[in-house]
This record gives C-alpha cells, structure tokens and sequence, in this order.
C-alpha cells in the first residue's frame, strides 16, 4: 500500500532539519527520510563556533542532534532510510526507499553536497583531526600553524587565501604546473605573501597518529616522494551536489540545483531544493537553515493556494 504525504523532505543536515521544523509547525506533519548517514557534513565537523546562538560553540553532531530532536517535537516524522528512487515526472511524487514507496504532494529537496577527497591513507582517521573541507568551518582552529591545501581551481584558491587569516603559513599542493583557478583567483593567491605552492605534485599519504604532522607527496615529473610538515590539510578541490536521483531539476553547469531566487521553488511544480545541493556559493550551516525555512514556507503557500483554488 503506497503511504501518501503532504510533504516529504529528503536529507537531514541544517536544511532538511530546519524544513522539518518549520512544516511541523504549520501542521503538515513532514516526512523526512533522514538517510543512513544523517545529519550531513556537520557530522564531520567537531566544534561548531559559527552558528548563532551557541557562544561558546557547539559540537556538529550535538548541533544535528538538537535540530531532530527539535524537528520531532513538532509533529516531523523521521525514517533513517536511503531513499532510492525518485518520480518527479507527475504529482505526486514517488519516492522509493527500497520496497517502501511513498506518494507526495511537495517534495524538498536537502541532500546536500559531498566534498571530494583524495582517497589517500591518513585521511580517514585524521579527518576532523587536522584533515578538514572547509576552511571556513575550520580555520580558526589552526591559528598560527602551519597548512596546506590540496587543489588548483578556485574552490582551493578560495581556500588558501581565507586560511591565511590564521595560518602563519599556506602551502598550496597542485599536481599541475599551472593552477585552472580563474586569473584573479589565482592572482589573489599568489600575491599573498603567506601562501606558497608546491608545483607538480600529490598527495599520496597523511601523515600522523592523534593529528596531523605532515603529508608524503610525490612528484608527477620525477617521481621522487618526500616528507612534508604541517599541522592541518584542507581540501579545496570542490564539492559533488548529491543530485543524481531527482531526474527532471534543472542543474547549472557544476551539477547544483537551480531554484527561482528569492524562492526556492524549482523548475518543477511542487519541488523545492534547500541547503548545499542548491548552493554553489557559501556553503554554511546557517544559510543552509535558512534556505530549508525557505523550502518549508513555500511548500506550505503552495499547499494552501491549492487547497483554496478547491474550496
């Protein structure tokens, strides 16, 4: 029997959380498939300094935890499944989670976007222990240290340059001679007097035990290896939109989906995109909140202005 909804949010990080919440509130008993692995990227990030109203800051899974705790206070109904399969073509919408299939008058969408890394030894178990995605997330921690950030586009640009508000050194990895960054980018970066640049070169390995103290690299021209110190690895070689189930929404060119600013409607009728997987630009928790209270409230216009054209 297929179970029908109002509303189904997919995702569960500040976006999907704070939809949740918001529609709860206006009594429209969301669903929210919250994933296997919930709570998105926060759930990788340790303390938390940034988000208001936590002065002394705050844990990123304690953070996600409070906002479901929040959500389910207010009527949100929350399933830790994967969902698999996704309808857009009619409304209401399918949504699979294996045999379990659920119907849909609105659906958000807040499933976020996944950073790149390098797949290398080390960065598992270093990861949250020196080895980081965000700098603007992380960087204060690494005051005066030593860092190094791995990529050549903007994204790793970007990086390196905010990071240089702490570090007292920035040591930028490129396995190119040449970084792909856009020219101003790359002329902001290289000017800077506290960044550097290892040329034609990998990562191959993170190097320590309780943290990080150093990465091996490999030269791409020679193949000699070395040692290198640092306190800290950031990644700056972009973010992967986790869109690849919702076929039918409109991307842009880097795979983030497109909604009609100030809304955060979509291109199909009853489909709304909060959070990361439709920010290609800042990327935080707090504006990812603000999006998903956004998607909450549209949904919820949309609902009624319909129930109105049927009375």
């Amino acid at each position: 029997m297929t179970d029908a909804r109002s509303m189904i949010i997919v995702g569960s990080g500040p976006a999907g959380y704070t939809a949740a919440l918001y529609a709860g509130r206006a009594n429209l008993e969301p669903l929210v498939l919250k994933g296997l692995d919930s709570g998105g990227q926060l759930m990788l990030t340790t303390d938390v300094e940034n988000y208001p109203g936590f002065a002394d800051g705050i844990m990123g899974p304690e953070l996600m935890e409070q906002m479901e705790k929040q959500a389910a206070r207010f009527g949100a109904e929350l399933l830790p499944v994967h969902v698999t399969r996704v309808d857009l073509s009619s409304r209401p919408f399918g949504v699979w989670a294996g045999d379990q299939e659920w119907r849909t008058a609105t659906l958000i969408v807040a499933t976020g976007a996944s950073a790149k890394w390098l797949g290398v030894p080390g960065e598992d178990k270093l990861r949250g222990r020196g080895v980081s995605a965000c700098a603007t997330c992380d960087g204060f921690f690494f005051r005066d240290r030593e860092l190094v950030v791995v990529g050549g586009g903007d994204t790793a640009m970007e990086e390196a340059t905010f990071l240089t508000k702490f570090a007292s050194k920035v040591t930028i990895v490129h396995r190119r001679d040449q970084f792909r960054a856009s020219p101003i980018m790359a002329q902001r970066a290289l000017a800077n007097p506290k960044i550097e640049v290892v040329w034609n070169s990998v990562v191959e390995e993170i190097l320590g035990e309780a943290a990080v103290t150093g990465v091996g690299l490999r030269d791409v021209l020679t193949d000699e290896t070395s040692e290198f110190a640092t306190d800290g690895v950031f990644m700056g070689i972009g973010h992967t939109p986790n869109t690849s189930l919702f076929q039918g929404l409109d991307l842009d060119e880097n795979g983030y989906i497109l909604v009609r600013e100030p809304s955060t409607s979509t291109n199909i009728l009853g489909v709304f995109a909060a959070g990361d997987v439709a920010d290609a630009t800042y990327k935080q928790a707090v504006t990812a909140a603000g999006m998903g209270c956004k998607a909450a409230m549209d949904a919820e216009r949309l609902l009624e202005a319909e129930a109105h054209a049927r009375r």
